[in-house]
């Protein structure tokens, strides 16, 4: 699997679910968790992860090409550490 069509063909077939209906299933779960990062709070899934809003501050770094210092802003940054069960099933 290594897309959202991936994902939704998956659900489909597991659940018995139409593709159409997997895909308003997998939209759902995408969507509630990411009301829940832009209201601050935390999406534990036990097993799984935690999908979290870690704030990055402004901080001034240098162009590449020129090397001329730019102002890089502050900004929220999405962050998922994986649980015990997850690194269980991949290593």
């Amino acid at each position: 699997m290594s897309n959202k069509n991936d994902l939704i063909g998956v659900v489909a077939d597991k659940t018995g679910l139409t593709k159409a209906q997997a895909a308003d299933a997998v939209d759902a779960v995408f969507d509630a968790i990411t009301a829940s990062l832009k209201a601050g709070d935390e999406v534990r899934l036990v097993g799984f992860g935690t999908f979290a809003v870690s704030r990055r501050e402004a901080s001034v770094g240098r162009n590449p090409a020129t090397g001329a210092e730019i102002q890089i802003p502050a900004s929220n940054q999405a962050k998922f550490k994986p649980g015990k069960g997850l690194k269980d099933a991949i290593n």
